[in-house]
C-alpha cells in the first residue's frame, strides 16, 4: 500500500514541478503565474473532482430522459447486464444486476428494506458525497436473512424505530449501489428480478403506509456525454463555483478543515464565489488547463502503473475509505467511481501483455490458469473486457465478461485457458472465449468477496501471454 501511494505521490510532485517551470518559463516578467494560485487550485481540484462526479452521476440517474433513470430516493433496478452503449459509469460490471438509488436526506431518513435472499450473494454498498463507502449491508457483514435499516443524514436527532437498525450517513448526498450475483440469463429472470422487486425504499414517514415512489423529471441542461467527459469540459470557474454549492449540502468533514483553509484563499469553500477574473492573464491560463492536465496524469496512472504483477496492476492502496487521501480518492473517482471496499470486491486490471506491450485486438492471447489456481473468492470471479475509454465492447456474442459461472471447459491437465482475441478461436473453444474489440482494449478482473490471499497479494494473478 505504502509503496502505491508513493508512487502516486511522486507523479503528481513531479507533475507541479514540471508544470511550474513550464509556466514560468512561458511568462513575461510583467506577467507571470501566481504558482502558489496555481498549486492551491490543483489540490483543490483533486479534492473537488470526486464530489463534483458524484454529482452529475446523480443528476444522470434522475433524469427522466434516461431509460434507466429514477427519482430522487428510489430504486432504479438494472436487470440486464451494461452493453455498449451504456455510458453513465466508467467499467461497469457484467457479473451482478444493480440495484441503484440516488439519496437526499435533508428532508427526512429514509428506510431501507432487504429481503431473504435465501444464500443468494447480494451488496447494498453505501457511498456518501465524497465516494467513501461508509457501510456496506450484505452477504458479507448482515447475512442473507431479511433486514430493514433506517438511513439518516448527518442532521437528524430522532428516535429509530425498534425494528430496525441505524445507518448514520456522514452527507445527506448517498449512492447506493447495489448488486446481486447473477449466474445466467435464465437465473436472473427467475431468481434476482424477484429478490431485485423485494429491495424498498421508503420515507421514515411513509413506513408502514401506502407509499407510491415518484417518476424521474427529465434534466434538459445535462449532457448527454459521460461524467468525466462534462468534467472534462466544464471551465475551472464554473468547476468550482458547482463544487462551492455542492459543499453547502455536504460539508467536508473536520479532518478536511486544514485543506478547506488553504482553498478559502482562492474563493473554493462552501457558498463561496470563485473569481477567474481577479487573477493575471498568465495564472488564469494556467489555471484552465488544470482539468486536462490532471485527466491526462489519472490516464497515466491507469494505463501505465507501476509495480505491476505478471503485467496486472494489483491496485493496492486506499481503495473505497479514503480519509484525508485525497489523491487516491481522485484518480478511483476518474477511473472507477463507485469502487468499493477491498473486502468487498478488489479489482486488479491490466492494459499490456506478459511482454509489456500494449493489449490490441489484432493478436490473440491466452490467460492460464493452472489447476486450482483460479482466483481465491468467497463468492465468485471474473473477467470483464473494455475499451480504452472503460466502456464495453460491441462482440458477436454478447459476452463482456467470463468467469467461475461461464461454465468454463478445463484441459486434460486440469488447468483452464480463457482465449482473448477479436475472431472466435473456434467453435470447440468458444466456452472459454472473450472477445476483443479490433484495436486497443483492457481487462479488468473482479473478486467478489475475496479470500485473504487475494487481498494481500499472496495469489499471483497469471499474465495475458500472446499466442500468435
Amino acid at each position: 500500500m505504502k509503496k502505491t501511494l508513493s508512487i502516486l505521490l511522486l507523479i503528481l510532485v513531479l507533475y507541479s514541478c514540471k508544470q511550474n517551470k513550464k509556466e514560468n518559463k512561458e511568462s513575461s516578467s510583467t506577467d507571470k503565474v501566481d504558482t502558489a494560485v496555481v498549486q492551491t487550485a490543483k489540490d483543490a481540484f483533486v479534492f473537488s473532482v470526486p464530489l463534483v462526479l458524484m454529482d452529475i452521476t446523480r443528476r444522470k440517474m434522475n433524469d427522466g430522459n434516461n431509460k434507466d433513470a429514477a427519482a430522487i430516493n428510489s430504486f432504479f433496478h438494472k436487470s440486464s447486464f451494461p452493453d455498449a452503449h451504456f455510458r453513465d459509469v466508467v467499467r461497469p460490471n457484467a457479473d451482478t444486476y444493480y440495484s441503484t438509488a440516488s439519496l437526499d436526506l435533508s428532508v427526512e431518513p429514509l428506510v431501507l428494506s432487504l429481503p431473504d435472499t435465501h444464500g443468494r450473494y447480494y451488496m447494498m454498498p453505501m457511498l456518501d458525497a465524497y465516494t467513501n463507502v461508509f457501510t456496506s449491508p450484505g452477504s458479507r457483514t448482515t447475512g442473507t436473512k431479511a433486514n430493514t435499516f433506517l438511513i439518516t443524514g448527518p442532521g437528524w436527532n430522532g428516535t429509530v424505530p425498534s425494528q430496525m437498525k441505524q445507518i448514520k450517513a456522514p452527507t445527506n448526498m448517498v449512492w447506493i449501489i447495489g448488486r446481486t450475483q447473477v449466474n445466467s440469463k435464465e437465473d436472473g429472470d427467475k431468481v434476482v428480478v424477484p429478490l431485485q422487486r423485494q429491495y424498498k425504499l421508503v420515507p421514515l414517514s411513509y413506513w408502514g403506509k401506502s407509499y407510491t415512489p415518484p417518476k424521474a423529471t427529465p434534466d434538459s441542461t445535462l449532457s448527454k456525454v459521460g461524467p468525466n467527459e462534462i468534467v472534462q469540459a466544464m471551465p475551472i470557474d464554473e468547476f468550482f463555483n458547482y463544487s462551492n454549492q455542492l459543499m453547502v449540502k455536504n460539508p467536508p468533514s473536520a479532518a478536511d478543515k486544514p485543506m478547506l483553509d488553504k482553498f478559502a484563499t482562492l474563493g473554493i469553500t462552501p457558498g463561496g464565489k470563485f473569481d477567474l477574473g481577479k487573477f493575471n492573464e498568465a495564472t488564469r491560463e494556467a489555471l484552465k488547463k488544470i482539468p486536462a492536465d490532471f485527466f491526462a496524469i489519472a490516464n497515466d496512472f491507469f494505463t501505465k502503473p507501476k509495480g505491476l504483477v505478471n503485467g496486472w496492476n494489483p491496485m493496492k492502496g486506499t481503495i473505497g475509505s479514503y480519509g484525508t487521501d485525497y489523491s487516491s480518492r481522485a484518480f478511483i473517482a476518474i477511473g472507477g467511481l463507485g469502487a468499493n471496499l477491498p473486502e468487498d470486491a478488489i479489482y486488479p486490471s491490466t492494459f499490456s501483455d506478459g511482454q509489456g506491450n500494449s493489449l490490441n485486438g489484432a493478436n490473440n492471447y491466452v490467460i492460464r490458469f493452472e489447476k486450482g489456481q483460479t482466483p481465491p473468492a468467497n463468492a465468485f470471479w471474473s473477467v470483464t473486457m473494455y475499451d480504452p475509454q472503460g466502456y464495453m465492447v460491441e462482440n458477436p456474442i454478447n459476452r463482456n465478461a467470463i468467469g467461475d459461472r461461464s461454465n468454463l471447459k478445463t484441459n486434460t491437465d486440469g488447468s483452464t485457458d480463457i482465449y482473448i482475441q477479436h475472431n472466435s478461436p473456434g467453435k470447440d473453444k468458444e466456452s472459454n472465449w472473450l472477445p476483443a474489440p479490433a484495436g486497443d482494449f483492457n481487462l479488468l478482473l473482479r473478486v467478489y468477496w475475496p479470500k485473504k490471499e487475494m487481498i494481500d497479494g499472496t495469489y499471483k494473478i497469471p499474465s495475458v501471454n500472446k499466442i500468435n
